[in-house]
């Protein structure tokens, strides 16, 4: 202990030594005063270290910049709060130097840290906190967690995932695997007309589809579940020919039901919604697409009501799945009061991707607490049109990391080229688009929205090109590592470190990854660069260009990669 709370204070430590390879620690802080928070100041000098959450700005390893007092350990949306932890959290860290630390779920959990001593603060607290004590013991806190050591850090995270993770028990669908998902998000309007001809366009410039996404626009108003007249008149007439020409629908979806859609009036008379704290009020909140309330999903009612409207379009229409947004906690009230009390507000996501388990052969989230066995894909939060870290091409990597080590397997790297509104110009620019798909084509799934035929032929021919290395190289790897996935939760996309655990240079490697064991891609993430340097770890290599390499571990420097490549790696033996 570094550091603590001046007062009295109850230490617990037992040693556990559950294989011979491990060993753990069961470590206790009870706060014996009333009213006083708990707090532990680890070093994180000498290691480096992953996990925790998604961030704005990503970094492999982790980065701690600046000085923050401890704060909420809760999910949130890092798109509207940017110093907020993002939507797919997990209590975990991992060092290189194979330590493993989990924290219980009993613990009002607050994170802290500062860049000039490199330490974290954990911290247990109720006092000007989200958490909740129990009713029967309001005013004592504890900080307790596991701490364990093993033989080197991949073995460490195996031990740790099988012991302490939600695994999935099935592996969401192979057609979301092998095709893209093309999404609705990019076009102008979104109307009958418009989805007929961006179909149409998907199959007369040669593309595959595993799904077409709706996203957004397609209602009246944001909580109703029925399509706009105006837009769709004839919707059901829609659905029939998308399905004649062989596209499966699904529909984006969210938590929100806005003051001024009819469902409002429904949601507070029959207390679906999350409340005022001792009244039968709606809380508003307000969220991208308005002021509205959140559905309570602790209620029964408020769950069984939703999956109602979800099944009705469903059978109505015949679309496959959801895309369900947002879900974080971040998008409570600051005071709020809920069905089934919350001691802990990311309890609340849980809650929410729960819903997606009747849908999950292709439902997509973007939330995740304890969530790994939800079964379907979970996609990182939206990306800008931008080459850095903040949001931008750099962060995928570091991110898809980062979940994959939370135990989020089947990972969807949001939509190719990012997200134009933040761009003034309407589309990316041309190359960061090129150099996107690359990068996607060797993800679990790859997910277009702005499609490739808005720039000219040679940006569809590299589309074409990518799409289909995917389903021919990639896809059927990622499968047979999916199916591993439901008894081992391994990561399917693996940092270098994972083959090479004792290679300092492979720990601070983040603009590389494993598919495997055995493949290795090294994108380019640099605009104007056709060549990059890439780090090979020991082992024979064959590159897709037929080169071997058997003198790892090898830098290679400036290696030549054109506008139309990615380069990859096969492990040879």
């Amino acid at each position: 202990c570094d550091k603590s709370m001046a007062g009295n204070i109850h230490f617990f430590i037992e040693t556990v030594k559950p294989k011979d390879t491990v060993e753990c620690y069961r470590v206790r802080w009870d706060e014996l005063e009333e009213h006083r928070l708990v707090e532990h100041v680890m070093s994180c000098s000498g290691a480096h270290w992953y996990g925790g959450a998604e961030t704005r700005l990503q970094h492999w390893p982790i980065v701690l910049q600046g000085n923050q007092a401890p704060k909420p350990f809760i999910t949130g949306d890092i798109h509207s709060n940017h110093e907020a932890f993002g939507g797919i959290l997990e209590r975990y860290w991992l060092s290189s130097n194979a330590t493993a630390i989990k924290i219980n779920d009993s613990v009002p959990f607050h994170l802290g840290w500062d860049e000039t001593n490199k330490t974290l603060w954990f911290q247990a607290r109720y006092g000007d906190s989200p958490y909740r004590p129990e009713p029967d013991n309001p005013h004592h806190v504890t900080l307790s967690y596991r701490v364990c050591v093993g033989h080197d850090v991949t073995s460490i995270h195996k031990y740790m995932v099988r012991r302490y993770f939600n695994k999935p028990n099935k592996v969401p669908s192979e057609a979301v695997f092998r095709q893209p998902i093309w999404s609705t998000k990019a076009l102008e309007e979104v109307n009958q007309e418009r989805i007929l001809k961006y179909a149409s366009d998907i199959r007369k410039n040669g593309f595959n589809c595993s799904h077409l996404e709706l996203c957004d626009r397609y209602t009246s108003g944001y909580g109703e579940f029925e399509l706009d007249p105006i837009k769709f008149p004839n919707a059901s007439a829609m659905f029939q020919k998308l399905k004649e020409d062989g596209f499966q629908v699904t529909l984006w979806m969210h938590p929100f039901v806005n003051y001024n859609s009819v469902n409002f009036g429904v949601g507070v008379e029959r207390g679906l919604f999350v409340r005022v704290p001792g009244s039968q009020l709606p809380a508003l909140v307000r969220w991208w697409n308005g002021i509205a309330g959140i559905l309570d999903f602790t209620n029964p009612e408020a769950r069984d009501w939703y999956a109602l409207n979800l099944r009705t379009l469903k059978n109505k229409y015949g679309v496959v799945s959801f895309k369900f947004d947002a879900g974080e906690t971040s998008y409570l009230p600051q005071q709020f009061s809920t069905f089934v009390p919350l001691r802990d507000p990311s309890t609340f996501t849980r809650r929410y991707t729960e819903m997606a388990i009747p849908f999950n052969d292709r439902a997509e989230l973007r939330s995740g607490y304890q969530s790994q066995n939800i079964s379907c894909f979970f996609r990182i939060i939206d990306r800008d049109s931008l080459w850095g870290y903040t949001l931008g091409l750099k962060s995928i990597i570091p991110t898809v990391l980062t979940i994959s080590i939370l135990g989020y397997q089947f990972i969807l790297p949001d939509i190719i080229g990012g997200n134009t509104n933040s761009n003034l110009t309407g589309l990316p620019d041309r190359e960061l688009y090129i150099r996107w798909l690359e990068l996607s084509a060797f993800m679990p799934a790859m997910q277009f929205s702005l499609p490739p035929w808005q720039f000219d032929d040679e940006v569809v021919n590299i589309a074409k090109k990518f799409a289909a290395l995917h389903e021919s190289l990639v896809a059927p790897r990622v499968l047979e590592l999916a199916g591993e996935v439901l008894y081992t939760g391994d990561p399917i996309i693996r940092p270098l470190w994972w083959i090479a655990t004792d290679d300092e240079a492979a720990y601070k490697i983040d603009s590389q990854f494993l598919i495997g064991d055995d493949l290795l891609v090294a994108p380019v993430l640099e605009p104007g660069k056709q060549e990059r340097d890439i780090y090979l770890p020991a082992g024979r290599w064959r590159s897709y260009k037929g080169e071997y390499f058997d003198k790892g571990p090898v830098y290679l420097t400036d290696y030549p990669v054109d506008l139309d490549e990615v380069a990859y790696f096969v492990w040879s033996g």
